[in-house]
């Protein structure tokens, strides 16, 4: 695998598994996605951080949703973030995301990922997380991932589990979720893992 180490990229990025594809969310995306979270707003919230009741809610209002995808355009440009929504055919059904991206001696970044829940249970996030580290190590040549759950997430840590994402332990009180500090287990990846393991990945998961 041949390697490229920019510090940013400005083009968005189109990736693909095998039954879905990602790619940054924009404006005119707002009905279909509001509509998901919508629908979806105690399944997520329960593992989600608790939004500011005094900003504007991207859910409900499209000049927020339009100002979250702006400044999601700015965090890719400035290499500190690349977000995608997650698409199974034309319809939005969740979002898979790299944050906090950290260069120099570090060379990381953080994934975390939500789905519709009409759509658990198929693979379908599995399918994005993997297409996104691929990106991660293959395209913004960074050196580890890491994705924090929640213990109780089931759901989520089926995800890590589907794809063997190695467990690095309990960091105790490690993020504020739905107005609690919570234990997380870390997942990580390196790239010599990945070097290691990624065809076999992507032969199962992307096709």
């Amino acid at each position: 695998m041949t390697l490229r180490h920019p510090s940013r990229t400005s083009a968005p990025a189109r990736l693909q598994g095998r039954r879905i594809v990602m790619r940054p969310l924009a404006a005119g995306d707002f009905r279909a996605w509001s509509e998901v979270r919508a629908h979806n707003e105690e399944w997520l919230t329960a593992w989600e951080p608790r939004r500011n009741p005094s900003l504007p809610d991207p859910t409900v209002e499209r000049s927020a949703f339009s100002a979250r995808c702006a400044q999601r355009d700015r965090d890719r440009t400035v290499g500190i973030a690349y977000q995608f929504g997650l698409f199974i055919g034309d319809q939005v059904a969740g979002e898979v995301n790299l944050n906090n991206v950290i260069r120099g001696a570090m060379q990381s970044g953080t994934i975390g990922y939500w789905i519709d829940e009409r759509h658990a249970g198929h693979g379908y996030v599995a399918e994005g997380v993997l297409a996104l580290i691929r990106y991660t190590f293959e395209t913004l040549g960074l050196h580890r991932v890491e994705i924090c759950i929640v213990p109780r997430n089931t759901n989520s840590r089926r995800v890590m589990e589907k794809l063997a994402i190695r467990d690095e332990g309990i960091a105790q009180r490690y993020l504020e979720i739905n107005g609690e500090w919570e234990d997380h287990i870390r997942y990580g990846m390196t790239v010599e893992e990945w070097h290691e393991r990624g065809s076999e990945l992507i032969n199962t998961w992307l096709g």
